[in-house]
């Protein structure tokens, strides 16, 4: 029979679409009469008729507590200014943040995405592919507001500067979502499922950022600084990536270009609204914690190639690893 954290007539926030909304479960049943089956909740949605009441399953349904609450609010600011930029005329001569975030330049962008290039060039095919494509689920991830500074300052210390990171990071990807989960994990003690769709999420966030770094993820006065640091350790190293050398600043250049990458899944609704939660806690815990992982020093390009990555390259990089995450570095 199965179990469930959540009671009739107990408060809740609910997912509806995008949106957390502050509800309560007026009924609860088994999706089928064997009563073997998933459990599925009456909510309504407080300030709403009768008629928007809905049933939903468990994964749609939060607890109200502080983290939640500040999720919320994210959420619906990040909903608001998505809409309002949508409603906006548009003005080609103005730079706006997810063009500032933007980790590579148009011309490159538009030939390493997939389903990005000339209409004119595309026979009808191809056209429906792309509407297809674009019509699948998105996911857009609240990013907070320090972060997206963070993203801003990247950009420009790059760009403008002609500088990079200084590699490598002494809390890198790795560390950073092991240091995530043995925080995250406890909170779901008792609750097998959720800590594995924890796992999962993290195992495809190391392996997104190990393939993507060099592609998509790094500007190209950054490369010849990762070909060295790839060409040196790589022998030597083969289990190790770019996630035990890079740190917080390209992670959140990975988190800008999640939807975009993200939508070219074959992932349903259901997996969808999952996948964005859990992106969405996560990027609410690097906001909260980001003076640990920020603390970033940048170098003059010419001295990233002068510098012999040997002496800086950690002997044991990596923390204790999550069973299903190790095998992203591999």
């Amino acid at each position: 029979m199965s179990s469930s954290n959540y009671v009739k007539d107990e408060k809740v926030l609910c997912f509806h679409h995008e949106i957390l909304y502050d509800a309560k479960i007026m009924e609860v049943r088994h999706q089928d009469e064997k009563k073997n089956g998933p459990l599925e909740f009456l909510v309504h949605y407080k300030g709403w008729k009768n008629t928007w009441d809905d049933w939903v399953f468990e994964d749609r349904l939060r607890k109200i507590n502080e983290e939640n609450r500040e999720l919320q609010t994210i959420i619906r600011r990040d909903a608001e200014a998505s809409l309002r930029q949508r409603n906006a005329k548009p003005n080609k001569n103005k730079r706006t943040l997810s063009d500032r975030g933007s980790v590579r330049d148009s011309e490159e962008r538009g030939s390493s995405v997939p389903g990005r290039g000339n209409k004119r060039a595309k026979g009808d095919s191809e056209l429906e592919k792309e509407e297809a494509f674009h019509a699948r689920p998105s996911i857009r991830i609240p990013m907070p507001d320090n972060l997206k500074a963070y993203i801003v300052d990247d950009w420009e210390h790059v760009t403008k500067n002609n500088c990079v990171v200084k590699l490598p990071a002494e809390n890198t990807v790795r560390m950073i979502f092991q240091d995530y989960r043995d925080e995250e994990a406890p909170k779901r003690s008792g609750y097998r499922l959720d800590v594995d769709i924890l796992d999962e999420i993290i195992a495809g966030m190391l392996e997104y950022f190990d393939v993507m770094l060099d592609t998509i993820l790094l500007y190209r006065i950054e490369r010849p600084q990762y070909r060295i640091l790839r060409e040196k350790f790589k022998p030597l190293r083969p289990k190790q990536g770019p996630i035990d050398v890079y740190g917080a600043e390209h992670l959140i250049r990975l988190f800008s270009l999640l939807p975009e990458l993200l939508a070219q899944t074959n992932m349903d609704l259901r997996g969808t609204q999952r996948t964005r939660d859990e992106l969405a806690k996560f990027a609410l815990w690097l906001s909260k914690n980001s003076e640990k992982y920020f603390r970033t020093e940048y170098i003059p390009v010419e001295e990233s190639y002068a510098d012999d990555p040997e002496a800086r390259f950690p002997k044991n990089a990596t923390k204790t690893k999550s069973p299903k995450a190790t095998k992203a570095s591999k």
